[in-house]
């Protein structure tokens, strides 16, 4: 038997996404819900599929394949099948003049094959609507991130620690540490909502290869297999003796992820002034997490944190150089890349049950990407955080 998203979770989804819409979009009249990750949001389960949600009727779910898969993981009301969207369409009938869907994910091709069946003639974005609803995260599913969370602590904190040794390559930890987060309930797979991005688990380098670059949207690098193939480690940089390993990486239990980066140090020892910069780092980290309140404004911290650090800290702070990215922080869920972000522009308060990943890093010439990463539910009390304690740099003899 498939675990199912209760009836209820599903439901309170809906009413809250068509509160948004009403809130945000007072003119819609339909949605229409196209990529896994939001289907599987609102009807517990990912095929390739349809889901229409009108505003004054229920929504439905047409499913091409797999119906049987969706019928047997999914309590959702109204499953459908079709073979084409000619079925859907014959079912359905025409739609409004203006449809919102998903324009961040939806391909022109198919906007316009899906024009030419259902018949509308413009839309707008649905994007905005279902990132906000996405974004606050109810009991169900902050129980499945606290278990993500205790998954990565695990594996990251107590497991691969055993798993190093002199001469193997970032590739071979990779999979190490791969077959190790399966073994612990890891899902297999980090996902991201950033356009054409492709990754295993994350940066796992060695010393400067932390700091090379590559087209991923975070302070940390490495080198990759590859031009055809940056995300993941090398084959041929090996491990050394005083070097700085930097792991950066999802963890994912029934859809639900983590984010979590570890360092450690093999065999010998950092040269003082990385080490002073990992413990601002980690100072960075705590501050961060005491402003994680309900009212408090992603811009504000994002603000406040930028404004009080140390003119001769800042060159290569959340990255390297000139590859410097402009956040501290992102929401995380379904997919490690949400809302809100730490960043300027994201003036919405922060709402309890919100989920965020801080990640405060700092380049450092020779040695590699220090810093630390944890994931932290936003509570009244401040920033509580589900992916341990430990503070890096964890020494390997």
């Amino acid at each position: 038997m498939a675990k199912r998203v209760p009836l209820a979770e599903l439901g309170t989804r809906m009413e809250r996404f068509r509160a948004v819409m009403d809130e945000k979009a007072p003119d819609w009249e339909l949605a229409l819900v196209i990529s896994k990750i939001n289907q599987y949001y609102f009807t517990g389960t990912m095929q390739e599929g349809l889901l229409f949600i009108p505003r004054n009727d229920d929504a439905v779910y047409f499913v091409r394949r797999s119906y049987e898969r969706a019928v047997d993981e999914s309590v959702f009301p109204a499953l459908r099948q079709m073979e084409t969207y000619r079925d859907a369409a014959a079912a359905i009938g025409k739609l409004p003049g203006t449809v919102h869907i998903e324009a961040e994910v939806v391909p022109l091709a198919m906007c316009e094959r899906l024009k030419k069946y259902f018949g509308f003639n413009d839309f707008k974005p649905v994007d905005p609507a279902i990132s906000r609803v996405r974004s606050v995260k109810s009991r169900y599913e902050l129980d499945l991130m606290i278990k993500a969370g205790d998954i990565h602590t695990r594996v990251l904190e107590e497991r691969v620690p055993l798993l190093f040794r002199k001469g193997m390559t970032e590739g071979e930890l990779t999979t190490d540490i791969f077959r190790v987060l399966v073994e612990e309930g890891h899902q297999g797979l980090a996902r991201f909502s950033m356009f054409d991005t492709e990754i295993l688990l994350g940066h796992i380098a060695f010393g400067e290869s932390s700091l090379y670059p590559t087209y991923f949207n975070g302070p940390g690098g490495n080198y990759g297999l590859g031009p055809a193939m940056q995300l993941m480690g090398s084959s041929e940089r090996r491990l050394a003796p005083g070097d700085l390993i930097f792991i950066d990486t999802g963890c994912g239990y029934e859809g639900y992820q983590s984010d979590k980066t570890m360092t450690y140090v093999f065999d010998g020892e950092l040269p003082a002034h990385a080490v002073e910069i990992h413990k601002r780092c980690l100072g960075v980290q705590d501050r961060i997490a005491g402003m994680l309140r309900p009212g408090e404004t992603p811009s504000n911290i994002y603000n406040t944190i930028m404004q009080d650090l140390d003119e001769a800290y800042l060159p290569n702070f959340m990255g390297y150089r000139s590859r410097r990215v402009k956040f501290l922080g992102h929401g995380i869920g379904l997919q490690v890349d949400e809302l809100p972000v730490l960043a300027k522009g994201f003036d919405e308060p922060l709402q309890e049950g919100m989920v965020i990943a801080v990640e405060p890093k700092a380049g450092v010439e020779g040695v590699g990407m220090v810093g630390i990463e944890n994931t932290f539910l936003v509570t009244p009390e401040g920033g509580k955080c589900i992916t341990g304690t430990h503070p890096g740099l964890l020494k390997i003899n």
